[in-house]
């Protein structure tokens, strides 16, 4: 037996392994990017799937549409304008299984290998290790605390030109920095995209757990040239196990999106498509969605104030305004990754930085959630990393 060479290369998600630490009820984990447990709305699931039962019955479980549930695309359509600033038809809108989906679809869409995709540095693993599946050329765009800089990303796309194919950036509370592009950032982003040819994904799960910053308008409701390939996610508003996410883009994107589907899975499941769209039909997501604000915005700040107290000068680290997670940066010379084992022995994890980076480098990084800690445990975490930094930084 062969493995094609696209077989050869695939390798394990470093998140996935990583988030294999969280069964392990000793180990403090900071590492996934797991919405907390004890708010899913399980009560409220139960109703809607007992009504999509009473109401629907064998419907919903029959085959549906590959382009989505209808009454859902329609809810989304609506979402989209409310929380995003975007209109949009249901001709516009696609269901996919989870945000993930959408990203490994859309490369196929338009990368051959060896063509180019930028990404932000640093940028989401999980697209990066999407995107690789077809073989591209990764170039990082340089980003600062207001994240990409227009200026660096205009000079690469003067410098690249049409061998750019996609190009990938999460505005809203990005993993793993958690920081927010502000509105003018935005605009000036859109004002050399719309020079070139080549589509953007805006990626945005985060974008509706905010907790210290307005809503701003999203890169897709400034869109002028149907550039902008827009995905979103009940994964962190509802229920990460339901696996239903939606993408938003030109009609003529929808259709090649609509047809890889058909050739791969057919459809997100009719059930669970049903019971998100009658959650929406029958609860007030608003309501649940400012709970969540509630707890995730008191969990960033207890473990920013404790990384203040616990951890030694020479760090620094993000105060995100929404989303799930800190990014922290080390010292010059130190690997987060070499630090792993040391954390893990005061049994507490985080995701080091390194694999943030397509092209390597920057070691001195890691990544932390706190979203999926109780307050208590965010603490003893916390103090117990201190600990670890400051034997390393004393060295």
């Amino acid at each position: 037996m062969q493995f094609s060479d696209v077989a050869m290369n695939l390798k394990a998600s470093e998140i996935r392994e990583l988030l294999k630490l969280t069964t392990k009820p000793e180990i403090i984990s900071f590492a996934g990017g797991l919405p907390a447990p004890e708010l899913f709305p399980m009560e409220e699931l139960r109703q809607a799937t007992n009504a999509v039962i009473d109401k629907e019955g064998r419907a919903a479980v029959q085959y549906g549409t590959t382009e989505g549930y209808l009454p859902l695309r329609k809810h989304i359509c609506e979402r989209m304008k409310k929380s995003f600033f975007v209109d949009c038809t249901e001709d516009e809108v696609f269901i996919t299984s989870g945000s993930q989906q959408g990203l490994s679809y859309l490369p196929y869409l338009f990368v051959n290998p060896g063509d180019i995709i930028l990404v932000e540095s640093p940028t989401y693993l999980g697209a990066i290790n999407a995107f690789k599946l077809c073989s591209p050329q990764f170039v990082e765009m340089p980003t600062d605390e207001k994240g990409v800089i227009p200026e660096e990303f205009e000079k690469i796309c003067q410098k690249y030109g049409d061998k750019i194919k996609l190009a990938y950036v999460i505005p809203e509370f990005q993993n793993p920095t958690g920081i927010t592009w502000p509105l003018e950032r935005r605009k000036a982003f859109m004002e050399v995209l719309e020079k070139y040819d080549f589509p953007v994904i805006e990626d945005d799960p985060y974008g509706e757990l905010r907790y210290d910053i307005e809503k701003l308008p999203s890169l897709k409701s400034l869109d002028k040239k149907g550039q902008v390939v827009f995905l979103g996610s009940f994964s962190k508003i509802m229920m990460p196990g339901l696996r239903v996410a939606w993408m938003v883009a030109d009609p003529a994107i929808i259709d090649k999106a609509v047809k890889y589907k058909q050739a791969s899975d057919l459809q997100v499941s009719s059930f669970t498509q049903r019971q998100v769209s009658f959650f929406l039909d029958m609860f007030d997501i608003d309501k649940h969605i400012a709970k969540l604000c509630d707890v995730y915005g008191k969990r960033r700040t207890l473990m920013y104030d404790c990384m203040k107290q616990y951890f030694p000068a020479g760090l620094t680290f993000t105060y995100p305004q929404g989303g799930l997670f800190t990014w922290v940066t080390l010292p010059e010379g130190m690997d987060a990754k070499a630090l792993m084992p040391k954390a893990l022995a005061k049994n507490v994890a985080y995701v080091p930085g390194g694999p943030f980076y397509p092209n390597g480098g920057n070691a001195n990084h890691f990544r932390m959630n706190y979203s999926c800690m109780p307050e208590d445990r965010i603490i003893e975490g916390v103090k117990r990393l201190g600990e670890v930094l400051k034997e390393e930084v004393a060295k």
